[in-house]
């Protein structure tokens, strides 16, 4: 589980989504930059602006892993979905893998 000091940054169409037990959790995060004072979307309709759901998504990451435990990424701008691992080490992992983030100097 994700603490409450956790700090990522990533584009908004970037998802991270945990899968406990039977569930899916969909991250909301807070925003970093609104540039524009615009108001922010709610996840649902975050998604259905990127025509697509959180069910559709949840199939899409149960079919690209059979649903194992663990964090995942969703683009939904580009409809890509990955499996991270377990550990939240995972998920800035694949994000840097994604060419999204660069490794944190503070952590080394």
């Amino acid at each position: 589980m994700i603490s409450s000091n956790t700090t990522i940054v990533h584009p908004v169409y970037y998802r991270i989504i945990e899968r406990r037990g039977n569930g899916w959790a969909f991250k909301e995060g807070e925003p970093f930059i609104n540039w524009f004072d615009e108001h922010i979307l709610s996840q649902k309709d975050l998604f259905a602006a990127f025509n697509t759901s959180m069910k559709k998504v949840a199939i899409e990451l149960f079919r690209i892993n059979g649903g194992k435990q663990g964090y995942y990424i969703a683009d939904i701008q580009d409809k890509k979905y990955y499996y991270c691992g377990i550990e939240w080490k995972d998920v800035k992992f694949k994000l840097r893998e994604l060419g999204i983030s660069r490794p944190d100097l503070m952590e080394a």
